[in-house]
This record gives C-alpha cells, structure tokens and sequence, in this order.
C-alpha cells in the first residue's frame, strides 16, 4: 500500500472529490487537526467550512504563513469594481491546524506566489495601496486588484484603478 501511494499520491477524501470542478486534479490534501480536509488544486487551495470544504482561488489568497503545525489564509474578497480592476479587502485570518501537512505548505506557497505577475505599491492620501495584476485559476487570463490600506480615500482609490485597469487592458490589447 505505501507505494501505491507513492506512485498514485494520497486518497482524495469523498468530502473534496464531491466539489471538484470537471477536470480538477488534487496535487495534495491533509487532515486538519479537527477532522475536516485542506486540499491543493491547479484552481485554488480547498479548506473546511460549513458544507464541507470550499474552493478559495488563488487569485484570492493575500496570504498564507506556515508556522509549526498551523498555516494561516487570508483571503480577499472583492468589494467593487473600478472599470476592469477589482477593489479588495482582506478578510480576517482563518487558521488551520495540519498535523500531517505533507506537500501542502511548500504548494501553497508555489501557487499563491505564481498566481502574481506584477505588483506596486503607491502611498495615497490617508495611506497606501498594492496594485497586483494576479494570473486567473484555470485560464490565461489576468486581472488587476487594488488592496488599499485602512483608512485610504476611497474615491481616490477608484480613479487611479480606473486609470491602471484601462493602462493594464491597453498594454494587454498591444501585446
């Protein structure tokens, strides 16, 4: 059985094969230490929630820390649109506790660190902003995210994203 495992890699348990998208292939899974499953996709890093597990893609992932046993996400979530960027927040941190990580740290780390192209950081009236141009799961397609700082003007926020999205979509349309 241990090399079976080897060769073919680890069981996907049924709670993640049941979501997968048609096509997703898991790269590696492990137990957390309360019985749900983490998992690593192409399209983004499975973790527990109220149905079992959800996909959070790459593309959303601000960042992940491993640290002991416990790697810890914090995800975006899109709050508007400015023209074709994507104004983020960050939501609070979710820990999950691997005991037996395996291949998962190192993969996340891969993939959250390829999925960006390019980044920039501009200091704003009231703080800053990142602007990340991250690769799309699943596709050749990017596209532009602005995560302001707390506290930054929103307005201005909008307008300099507006003005990189039509300079991001203009570079991508002479390329």
């Amino acid at each position: 059985m241990g090399l079976l495992r080897r060769i073919f890699g680890q069981d996907v348990p049924d709670v993640v094969r049941q979501r997968l998208a048609d096509g997703e292939h898991v790269l590696a899974t492990a137990a957390t230490g309360t019985g749900g499953y983490v998992a690593v996709t192409a399209l983004g890093l499975w973790v527990p929630d109220e149905q079992g597990v959800r996909r959070i893609g790459w593309d959303v992932i601000s960042k992940a820390v491993w640290q002991g046993d416990v790697l810890t996400v914090i995800e975006a979530e899109v709050v508007e649109r400015a023209g074709e960027a994507q104004v983020l927040r960050d939501l609070p941190p979710i820990r999950h506790v691997l005991p037996k990580p395996g291949k998962i740290p190192y993969l996340v780390r891969q993939r959250v660190e390829s999925s960006i192209r390019s980044r920039y950081r501009k200091e704003l009236p009231g703080g800053g902003a990142w602007f990340v141009v991250r690769k799309l799961p699943g596709t050749d397609g990017s596209v532009l995210q602005v995560r302001p700082d707390p506290g930054t003007e929103p307005d201005v926020v909008r307008d300099i994203a507006r003005e990189a999205a039509a300079t991001f979509a203009a570079s991508r349309a002479g390329s």
